[in-house]
Protein backbone atom coordinates (compact mmCIF):
# COMPACT_ATOMS: atom_id res chain seq x y z
CA UNK A 1 0.00 0.00 0.00
CA UNK A 2 1.34 3.00 -1.05
CA UNK A 3 1.81 6.06 1.56
CA UNK A 4 -0.77 8.16 0.28
CA UNK A 5 -3.61 5.29 0.55
CA UNK A 6 -2.30 4.52 4.22
CA UNK A 7 -3.04 8.41 4.77
CA UNK A 8 -6.56 8.06 3.11
CA UNK A 9 -7.02 5.52 5.15
CA UNK A 10 -6.05 6.40 8.32
CA UNK A 11 -8.43 9.74 7.77
CA UNK A 12 -11.30 7.75 7.63
CA UNK A 13 -10.55 5.90 10.71
CA UNK A 14 -9.60 8.94 12.77
CA UNK A 15 -12.68 10.08 11.21
CA UNK A 16 -15.18 7.18 12.27
CA UNK A 17 -13.60 7.69 15.83
CA UNK A 18 -14.34 11.07 16.62
CA UNK A 19 -17.26 11.21 15.33
CA UNK A 20 -18.12 7.70 17.69
CA UNK A 21 -16.18 9.95 20.50
CA UNK A 22 -18.58 13.07 20.11
CA UNK A 23 -21.35 11.18 20.02
CA UNK A 24 -20.62 9.14 23.03
CA UNK A 25 -19.40 12.39 25.08
CA UNK A 26 -23.14 13.85 23.94
CA UNK A 27 -25.13 11.23 25.15
CA UNK A 28 -23.28 10.73 28.37
CA UNK A 29 -23.16 14.54 28.66
CA UNK A 30 -19.39 14.62 30.43
CA UNK A 31 -18.42 17.52 29.52
CA UNK A 32 -21.49 19.26 31.35
CA UNK A 33 -21.89 17.10 34.17
CA UNK A 34 -17.85 18.17 34.90
CA UNK A 35 -19.04 21.81 34.41
CA UNK A 36 -22.23 21.50 37.00
CA UNK A 37 -19.84 19.95 39.36
CA UNK A 38 -17.59 22.80 39.34
CA UNK A 39 -20.40 24.88 39.69
CA UNK A 40 -22.39 22.97 42.36
CA UNK A 41 -18.58 23.00 44.54
CA UNK A 42 -18.17 26.86 43.61
CA UNK A 43 -21.26 28.08 44.76
CA UNK A 44 -21.50 27.72 48.57
CA UNK A 45 -22.02 30.02 51.24
CA UNK A 46 -18.62 29.66 52.69
CA UNK A 47 -16.19 32.64 53.47
CA UNK A 48 -13.48 33.28 50.34
CA UNK A 49 -15.95 32.30 47.82
CA UNK A 50 -17.71 35.03 45.49
CA UNK A 51 -21.36 33.31 45.76
CA UNK A 52 -20.89 34.47 49.50
CA UNK A 53 -19.92 38.04 48.34
CA UNK A 54 -22.44 38.63 46.43
CA UNK A 55 -24.88 36.95 48.98
CA UNK A 56 -23.19 39.26 51.62
CA UNK A 57 -23.37 42.15 49.92
CA UNK A 58 -25.20 42.24 46.61
CA UNK A 59 -23.40 44.45 44.24
CA UNK A 60 -25.90 45.65 42.00
CA UNK A 61 -28.21 48.23 43.18
CA UNK A 62 -31.74 47.63 44.66
CA UNK A 63 -34.65 50.28 43.95
CA UNK A 64 -37.71 50.36 45.67
CA UNK A 65 -40.76 52.19 43.47
CA UNK A 66 -43.76 53.21 45.53
CA UNK A 67 -47.02 53.96 44.02
CA UNK A 68 -49.93 55.38 45.88
CA UNK A 69 -53.72 56.06 45.26
CA UNK A 70 -54.89 59.80 45.68
CA UNK A 71 -58.65 59.60 46.71
CA UNK A 72 -60.36 61.85 44.09
CA UNK A 73 -64.33 61.90 45.55
CA UNK A 74 -63.93 61.39 49.45
CA UNK A 75 -67.66 63.00 49.84
CA UNK A 76 -68.93 61.24 47.48
CA UNK A 77 -67.39 57.85 49.17
CA UNK A 78 -68.86 58.56 52.23
CA UNK A 79 -72.34 58.95 50.87
CA UNK A 80 -72.20 55.06 49.64
CA UNK A 81 -70.71 55.62 46.21
CA UNK A 82 -68.12 53.96 44.59
CA UNK A 83 -64.67 55.08 45.29
CA UNK A 84 -62.33 56.99 42.56
CA UNK A 85 -58.92 56.93 42.76
CA UNK A 86 -55.64 58.20 40.62
CA UNK A 87 -52.61 56.13 40.53
CA UNK A 88 -49.68 58.85 41.66
CA UNK A 89 -45.70 58.13 41.63
CA UNK A 90 -43.29 56.68 41.55
CA UNK A 91 -41.50 57.89 44.61
CA UNK A 92 -38.05 55.63 44.38
CA UNK A 93 -35.44 54.97 47.30
CA UNK A 94 -32.07 53.02 46.72
CA UNK A 95 -32.14 50.16 49.05
CA UNK A 96 -29.14 49.04 50.36
CA UNK A 97 -29.51 45.69 51.81
CA UNK A 98 -26.14 43.41 52.99
CA UNK A 99 -26.78 40.48 55.46
CA UNK A 100 -24.92 41.89 58.92
CA UNK A 101 -23.93 40.11 62.05
CA UNK A 102 -23.02 36.82 59.72
CA UNK A 103 -22.37 33.68 61.84
CA UNK A 104 -21.36 30.19 60.79
CA UNK A 105 -22.94 27.12 62.58
CA UNK A 106 -22.81 23.19 62.41
CA UNK A 107 -19.71 22.85 60.73
CA UNK A 108 -20.10 25.57 58.01
CA UNK A 109 -23.75 23.71 57.16
CA UNK A 110 -25.41 27.16 58.24
CA UNK A 111 -25.15 30.63 58.52
CA UNK A 112 -26.84 32.90 60.50
CA UNK A 113 -27.36 36.92 59.89
CA UNK A 114 -29.90 39.68 59.96
CA UNK A 115 -30.58 41.59 56.57
CA UNK A 116 -30.53 45.17 57.34
CA UNK A 117 -32.40 47.54 54.92
CA UNK A 118 -31.85 51.19 54.76
CA UNK A 119 -33.67 53.36 51.59
CA UNK A 120 -32.07 56.41 49.86
CA UNK A 121 -34.55 58.40 48.20
CA UNK A 122 -33.75 59.31 44.59
CA UNK A 123 -35.52 62.35 43.41
CA UNK A 124 -34.05 62.38 40.11
CA UNK A 125 -35.77 59.13 39.46
CA UNK A 126 -39.01 60.32 41.69
CA UNK A 127 -42.33 61.87 40.08
CA UNK A 128 -41.78 64.66 42.90
CA UNK A 129 -40.77 65.25 46.41
CA UNK A 130 -41.53 63.65 49.39
CA UNK A 131 -43.27 66.60 50.41
CA UNK A 132 -46.12 65.72 47.89
CA UNK A 133 -49.68 65.52 49.75
CA UNK A 134 -51.70 62.16 49.53
CA UNK A 135 -55.09 61.95 50.32
CA UNK A 136 -55.98 58.11 51.43
CA UNK A 137 -58.02 56.08 53.77
CA UNK A 138 -57.27 57.01 57.65
CA UNK A 139 -55.63 53.82 58.61
CA UNK A 140 -55.44 54.60 62.65
CA UNK A 141 -59.08 55.10 62.00
CA UNK A 142 -59.48 51.73 60.54
CA UNK A 143 -57.96 49.96 62.92
CA UNK A 144 -59.20 51.54 65.84
CA UNK A 145 -62.83 50.79 64.85
CA UNK A 146 -61.81 47.29 63.82
CA UNK A 147 -60.09 46.81 67.21
CA UNK A 148 -62.95 48.08 68.82
CA UNK A 149 -66.20 47.41 66.82
CA UNK A 150 -67.70 45.11 69.60
CA UNK A 151 -67.45 47.43 72.23
CA UNK A 152 -69.88 50.27 71.73
CA UNK A 153 -68.48 52.52 74.99
CA UNK A 154 -64.94 52.44 73.13
CA UNK A 155 -66.66 52.70 69.84
CA UNK A 156 -68.35 56.06 70.57
CA UNK A 157 -66.00 57.52 72.69
CA UNK A 158 -63.74 57.23 68.76
CA UNK A 159 -66.77 58.47 66.97
CA UNK A 160 -66.88 61.54 69.52
CA UNK A 161 -63.20 62.14 69.42
CA UNK A 162 -63.15 62.22 65.78
CA UNK A 163 -65.90 64.52 65.90
CA UNK A 164 -64.20 67.10 68.13
CA UNK A 165 -61.33 67.06 65.90
CA UNK A 166 -63.04 67.06 62.28
CA UNK A 167 -61.09 63.81 61.71
CA UNK A 168 -62.77 61.53 58.77
CA UNK A 169 -62.07 58.32 57.32
CA UNK A 170 -60.26 60.04 54.81
CA UNK A 171 -56.94 61.70 55.49
CA UNK A 172 -53.79 63.73 53.86
CA UNK A 173 -50.29 63.36 54.45
CA UNK A 174 -46.82 63.53 52.96
CA UNK A 175 -45.33 60.87 51.00
CA UNK A 176 -42.24 60.50 53.63
CA UNK A 177 -45.16 60.44 56.58
CA UNK A 178 -47.27 58.27 55.18
CA UNK A 179 -44.38 55.13 54.61
CA UNK A 180 -41.97 56.37 57.47
CA UNK A 181 -44.58 57.51 60.55
CA UNK A 182 -46.25 60.73 61.58
CA UNK A 183 -47.92 60.97 65.32
CA UNK A 184 -51.37 60.28 65.19
CA UNK A 185 -53.56 62.10 67.22
CA UNK A 186 -56.83 59.06 67.71
CA UNK A 187 -53.98 56.32 68.37
CA UNK A 188 -52.35 58.76 71.23
CA UNK A 189 -55.74 59.17 72.49
CA UNK A 190 -56.52 56.20 72.48
CA UNK A 191 -53.67 55.06 74.71
CA UNK A 192 -55.63 55.84 77.26
CA UNK A 193 -57.89 52.75 76.59
CA UNK A 194 -55.07 50.43 75.32
CA UNK A 195 -51.51 51.09 76.16
CA UNK A 196 -50.07 49.05 73.74
CA UNK A 197 -51.13 50.80 71.05
CA UNK A 198 -48.02 53.00 68.98
CA UNK A 199 -49.60 56.88 68.58
CA UNK A 200 -47.15 57.06 65.44
CA UNK A 201 -48.33 55.22 62.38
CA UNK A 202 -46.40 54.81 58.88
CA UNK A 203 -46.99 52.12 55.85
CA UNK A 204 -43.22 51.07 56.71
CA UNK A 205 -42.98 52.49 60.01
CA UNK A 206 -39.64 51.19 61.69
CA UNK A 207 -38.58 49.50 58.77
CA UNK A 208 -35.99 51.73 57.39
CA UNK A 209 -32.37 50.99 58.63
CA UNK A 210 -34.00 47.94 60.32
CA UNK A 211 -34.17 44.46 59.99
CA UNK A 212 -36.86 41.71 59.66
CA UNK A 213 -35.39 39.34 62.04
CA UNK A 214 -32.73 36.94 61.93
CA UNK A 215 -32.37 34.35 59.71
CA UNK A 216 -30.63 31.05 59.57
CA UNK A 217 -29.78 29.87 56.18
CA UNK A 218 -29.10 26.19 54.36
CA UNK A 219 -24.90 27.33 53.45
CA UNK A 220 -25.38 24.41 50.41
CA UNK A 221 -22.50 22.75 51.80
CA UNK A 222 -24.36 19.60 51.56
CA UNK A 223 -26.56 19.67 48.72
CA UNK A 224 -26.41 22.60 45.60
CA UNK A 225 -29.94 22.94 46.05
CA UNK A 226 -29.69 23.95 49.64
CA UNK A 227 -28.14 27.00 48.67
CA UNK A 228 -29.37 30.11 50.69
CA UNK A 229 -32.19 27.74 51.70
CA UNK A 230 -33.96 29.53 55.40
CA UNK A 231 -33.80 27.11 58.02
CA UNK A 232 -34.91 29.32 60.46
CA UNK A 233 -36.58 32.78 60.92
CA UNK A 234 -37.02 34.24 64.28
CA UNK A 235 -35.87 31.10 65.90
CA UNK A 236 -38.49 29.38 64.30
CA UNK A 237 -39.08 26.59 61.77
CA UNK A 238 -42.45 27.66 61.33
CA UNK A 239 -44.75 30.27 60.82
CA UNK A 240 -48.05 30.81 63.43
CA UNK A 241 -50.42 33.21 61.81
CA UNK A 242 -52.19 30.69 59.85
CA UNK A 243 -54.73 27.67 60.33
CA UNK A 244 -53.19 24.77 58.64
CA UNK A 245 -49.59 23.34 58.77
CA UNK A 246 -49.07 23.21 54.87
CA UNK A 247 -49.79 27.46 55.03
CA UNK A 248 -47.26 27.61 58.49
CA UNK A 249 -44.37 26.34 56.53
CA UNK A 250 -41.02 28.47 55.69
CA UNK A 251 -40.31 27.19 52.30
CA UNK A 252 -37.40 28.00 50.26
CA UNK A 253 -35.01 31.52 49.91
CA UNK A 254 -35.65 35.00 50.92
CA UNK A 255 -36.05 35.70 46.67
CA UNK A 256 -33.24 36.92 46.89
CA UNK A 257 -30.87 33.61 45.70
CA UNK A 258 -31.52 30.60 44.48
CA UNK A 259 -29.19 28.03 43.86
CA UNK A 260 -27.37 26.70 40.73
CA UNK A 261 -28.42 24.99 37.70
CA UNK A 262 -31.93 26.18 37.48
CA UNK A 263 -33.91 24.31 35.01
CA UNK A 264 -37.71 24.49 33.52
CA UNK A 265 -38.86 22.18 34.99
CA UNK A 266 -38.07 23.23 38.48
CA UNK A 267 -40.95 25.33 41.17
CA UNK A 268 -38.99 27.88 42.97
CA UNK A 269 -39.97 28.61 46.69
CA UNK A 270 -39.49 31.56 48.73
CA UNK A 271 -40.43 32.97 51.92
CA UNK A 272 -41.51 37.00 52.39
CA UNK A 273 -41.90 38.39 55.61
CA UNK A 274 -43.65 41.32 54.05
CA UNK A 275 -45.91 38.97 52.41
CA UNK A 276 -46.04 36.92 55.94
CA UNK A 277 -45.95 33.62 54.13
CA UNK A 278 -44.39 31.23 51.23
CA UNK A 279 -45.10 31.38 47.91
CA UNK A 280 -43.39 29.81 44.76
CA UNK A 281 -43.16 30.42 41.33
CA UNK A 282 -42.71 28.51 38.26
CA UNK A 283 -41.26 28.67 34.38
CA UNK A 284 -42.61 31.20 32.33
CA UNK A 285 -40.28 31.73 29.24
CA UNK A 286 -36.88 32.42 28.32
CA UNK A 287 -35.29 35.79 28.67
CA UNK A 288 -32.47 38.08 28.25
CA UNK A 289 -30.57 40.91 31.04
CA UNK A 290 -27.79 42.88 29.05
CA UNK A 291 -26.84 40.12 26.71
CA UNK A 292 -26.90 37.30 29.83
CA UNK A 293 -29.65 34.55 28.83
CA UNK A 294 -31.83 33.13 31.79
CA UNK A 295 -35.44 31.61 32.62
CA UNK A 296 -38.17 33.77 33.97
CA UNK A 297 -40.24 32.69 36.63
CA UNK A 298 -43.68 34.29 38.04
CA UNK A 299 -45.92 33.12 40.61
CA UNK A 300 -49.21 31.70 39.00
CA UNK A 301 -52.80 32.86 39.92
CA UNK A 302 -53.29 29.97 42.21
CA UNK A 303 -50.84 31.41 44.32
CA UNK A 304 -53.15 33.62 45.96
CA UNK A 305 -56.62 31.67 44.32
CA UNK A 306 -59.49 30.76 46.89
CA UNK A 307 -59.49 27.44 46.50
CA UNK A 308 -58.80 24.62 49.35
CA UNK A 309 -55.25 24.10 49.72
CA UNK A 310 -55.14 27.66 50.36
CA UNK A 311 -58.02 27.47 53.12
CA UNK A 312 -55.49 27.45 55.53
CA UNK A 313 -54.88 31.37 54.98
CA UNK A 314 -57.95 32.38 55.36
CA UNK A 315 -58.46 33.91 59.30
CA UNK A 316 -60.43 33.26 61.05
CA UNK A 317 -61.27 29.98 59.78
CA UNK A 318 -63.64 30.48 56.69
CA UNK A 319 -63.36 33.66 56.49
CA UNK A 320 -61.98 33.65 53.02
CA UNK A 321 -62.06 37.56 50.97
CA UNK A 322 -61.54 35.94 47.21
CA UNK A 323 -58.96 35.02 44.98
CA UNK A 324 -55.91 37.53 44.39
CA UNK A 325 -56.14 38.91 48.07
CA UNK A 326 -54.39 37.77 50.92
CA UNK A 327 -55.50 39.45 54.69
CA UNK A 328 -52.78 39.76 57.23
CA UNK A 329 -54.12 41.40 59.96
CA UNK A 330 -52.76 38.21 62.27
CA UNK A 331 -49.07 39.04 61.20
CA UNK A 332 -49.66 43.02 61.28
CA UNK A 333 -51.17 44.15 64.79
CA UNK A 334 -54.40 43.11 63.88
CA UNK A 335 -54.30 46.14 61.13
CA UNK A 336 -57.46 45.21 58.75
CA UNK A 337 -54.68 45.56 55.53
CA UNK A 338 -55.11 43.43 52.73
CA UNK A 339 -52.08 42.11 50.34
CA UNK A 340 -52.59 42.00 46.55
CA UNK A 341 -51.13 42.42 43.25
CA UNK A 342 -51.51 46.21 42.28
CA UNK A 343 -54.32 47.18 40.58
CA UNK A 344 -55.50 43.39 41.88
CA UNK A 345 -53.95 42.05 39.33
CA UNK A 346 -55.18 37.90 38.98
CA UNK A 347 -57.76 39.28 41.45
CA UNK A 348 -61.40 38.47 41.39
CA UNK A 349 -63.24 40.89 39.36
CA UNK A 350 -65.48 42.17 42.10
CA UNK A 351 -62.29 44.12 43.59
CA UNK A 352 -61.57 45.86 40.30
CA UNK A 353 -65.09 46.94 40.11
CA UNK A 354 -65.55 48.12 43.13
CA UNK A 355 -62.67 51.15 42.59
CA UNK A 356 -63.00 53.55 39.77
CA UNK A 357 -59.09 53.87 38.04
CA UNK A 358 -57.83 50.30 38.91
CA UNK A 359 -56.42 49.01 35.37
CA UNK A 360 -54.74 45.52 35.77
CA UNK A 361 -52.23 45.02 33.41
CA UNK A 362 -49.55 41.38 33.16
CA UNK A 363 -46.68 43.70 32.04
CA UNK A 364 -46.73 46.07 34.75
CA UNK A 365 -48.27 44.64 37.91
CA UNK A 366 -47.09 41.12 37.65
CA UNK A 367 -45.41 39.97 41.04
CA UNK A 368 -45.40 42.93 42.61
CA UNK A 369 -47.06 43.81 46.29
CA UNK A 370 -50.16 45.76 46.96
CA UNK A 371 -51.03 47.26 50.51
CA UNK A 372 -54.48 47.48 51.61
CA UNK A 373 -56.97 47.97 54.35
CA UNK A 374 -60.24 46.23 54.44
CA UNK A 375 -63.15 49.17 54.92
CA UNK A 376 -65.55 47.08 57.24
CA UNK A 377 -69.23 49.06 58.29
CA UNK A 378 -69.09 49.47 62.15
CA UNK A 379 -72.77 50.30 63.45
CA UNK A 380 -71.14 52.31 66.28
CA UNK A 381 -69.69 54.64 64.22
CA UNK A 382 -71.70 57.10 62.41
CA UNK A 383 -68.84 58.46 60.12
CA UNK A 384 -69.00 54.76 58.51
CA UNK A 385 -72.67 54.28 57.85
CA UNK A 386 -73.23 54.90 54.58
CA UNK A 387 -70.02 53.57 53.15
CA UNK A 388 -69.82 50.21 51.26
CA UNK A 389 -67.51 47.17 52.47
CA UNK A 390 -64.48 46.85 49.98
CA UNK A 391 -60.81 46.31 50.11
CA UNK A 392 -59.79 50.14 49.42
CA UNK A 393 -56.04 50.32 47.59
CA UNK A 394 -53.93 52.70 49.34
CA UNK A 395 -50.40 51.79 47.53
CA UNK A 396 -48.31 49.46 45.65
CA UNK A 397 -43.97 48.75 45.55
CA UNK A 398 -42.25 47.86 43.22
CA UNK A 399 -38.69 46.11 44.64
CA UNK A 400 -36.24 45.62 41.25
CA UNK A 401 -32.58 44.90 40.88
CA UNK A 402 -30.97 44.73 37.17
CA UNK A 403 -27.96 43.27 36.78
CA UNK A 404 -24.96 46.05 36.90
CA UNK A 405 -22.66 46.72 33.68
CA UNK A 406 -19.73 45.14 35.45
CA UNK A 407 -21.15 41.59 36.52
CA UNK A 408 -22.82 41.45 33.38
CA UNK A 409 -20.21 41.27 31.29
CA UNK A 410 -18.42 38.85 34.35
CA UNK A 411 -21.10 36.35 33.46
CA UNK A 412 -21.65 37.04 29.86
CA UNK A 413 -17.66 36.03 29.93
CA UNK A 414 -18.54 32.85 32.22
CA UNK A 415 -21.27 31.63 29.69
CA UNK A 416 -19.40 31.90 26.79
CA UNK A 417 -16.81 29.68 28.53
CA UNK A 418 -19.32 27.05 29.67
CA UNK A 419 -20.44 26.85 25.99
CA UNK A 420 -17.19 26.15 24.38
CA UNK A 421 -16.80 23.75 27.17
CA UNK A 422 -20.37 22.33 26.52
CA UNK A 423 -20.10 22.10 23.14
CA UNK A 424 -16.95 20.28 23.02
CA UNK A 425 -18.49 16.61 21.57
CA UNK A 426 -20.05 18.88 19.13
CA UNK A 427 -16.96 19.89 17.66
CA UNK A 428 -15.48 16.52 17.59
CA UNK A 429 -18.68 15.34 15.92
CA UNK A 430 -18.18 18.50 13.26
CA UNK A 431 -14.48 17.48 13.11
CA UNK A 432 -15.61 13.87 12.30
CA UNK A 433 -17.60 14.94 9.63
CA UNK A 434 -15.22 16.97 8.14
CA UNK A 435 -12.58 14.25 8.18
CA UNK A 436 -15.15 12.06 6.82
CA UNK A 437 -16.06 14.28 3.62
CA UNK A 438 -11.94 14.62 3.11
CA UNK A 439 -12.08 10.99 3.46
CA UNK A 440 -14.79 10.48 0.70
CA UNK A 441 -13.20 13.05 -1.65
CA UNK A 442 -9.75 11.75 -1.71
CA UNK A 443 -10.94 7.92 -2.16
CA UNK A 444 -13.14 9.45 -5.27
CA UNK A 445 -9.88 11.10 -6.56
CA UNK A 446 -7.58 7.89 -6.29
CA UNK A 447 -10.05 5.64 -8.35
CA UNK A 448 -10.73 8.45 -11.00
CA UNK A 449 -7.98 6.60 -14.00
CA UNK A 450 -5.03 9.22 -15.69
CA UNK A 451 -5.44 9.68 -19.16
CA UNK A 452 -3.01 10.44 -21.15
CA UNK A 453 -3.20 12.14 -24.54
CA UNK A 454 -0.19 11.58 -27.15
Amino acid sequence: MSVKSCCIYSTGVISILTLIAGIVLVLSQVFQNILNAKIKKEIVLRNGTHAFDVWENPPPPVYMQFYFFNVTNPAEVLKGERPAVLEVGPYTYREFRPMERVNFLENGTKVSAVNTKTYVFQSDMSKGPESDLIRTVNIPAMTVMEKFKDTSVIANLISSYMKSVNEGLFTTHTVGELLWGYEDGLLKAMKVVDPTLDDVFGLFYKQNATDDGEYVFLTGQQSYKDFAVIDQWKGQSSLKWWTTDECNMINGTNGASFHPIITKNETLYMFSSDLCRSIYAIYEEESSVMGVPGYRFSPPSKVFANTTENAGFCTPPGNCLGSGVLQVSACKQDAPIVMSSPHFYQADEKFVKDIFGMKPNKEQHETIIDINPVCKLSKNINATCDIRTLVFPVLYLNESVVIDEVSAKQLQVIVAEGNIVVNIPFMLIGLGILLGVIFMVAQCRQRIPEVRVG
